[in-house]
């Protein structure tokens, strides 16, 4: 398993305030809703065979490790400045639009650290093939990204941030 204790995790500011909010949520009013479903399942007797109680402790274990993971993560947390990027070269936090010739497809990407990504909205992870792949990349450069379909050939059309 890898360690990711110390692995940098890139947000934009936006989506390291949606992570505090969650953070915050799982600490004050998830915390208080498990400890009610433990206090309970206590009440209920005899603990060897109290399946209430094994849940809820399952469920407490599951939010703990998911808000060492949310601390972890805001711990090592790395703010995309977009006013600093170089709007010419692709860099987590840019906004891509690419070309793909064999099926005359145009897309949009937002380049995002992993722990934001979002396929469904456009925003994939720095991690990624395609992300990775178009890193560093500049308008009029081709991709050719290995995808578990193929091989992808973008022309990189267009970076905003």
């Amino acid at each position: 398993m890898e360690n990711n204790t110390n692995k940098e995790f890139f947000f934009t500011k936006e989506g390291l305030e949606k992570i505090e909010e969650e953070l915050e949520y799982l600490k004050s009013v998830a915390r208080a809703e498990v400890a009610a479903k433990i206090k309970v399942a206590l009440g209920y007797g005899d603990l060897s065979e109290n399946a209430e109680y094994d849940h809820a402790k399952n469920e407490q274990a599951k939010l703990e490790e998911k808000i060492a993971k949310l601390e972890n993560m805001i711990r090592n947390a790395v703010i995309i400045e977009e006013e600093k990027l170089d709007k010419d070269v692709i860099h987590v936090g840019s906004k891509v639009t690419v070309y793909e010739k064999e099926s005359d497809d145009e897309d949009e990407y937002t380049i995002v650290g992993s722990a934001e990504a979002d396929p469904l909205e456009g925003k994939i992870s720095n991690e990624s093939p395609i992300g990775n792949a178009l890193l560093g990349k500049k308008v009029g450069d081709i991709v050719s990204i290995e995808v578990p379909d193929g091989i992808i050939n973008y022309e990189v059309r267009a970076i905003s941030i």
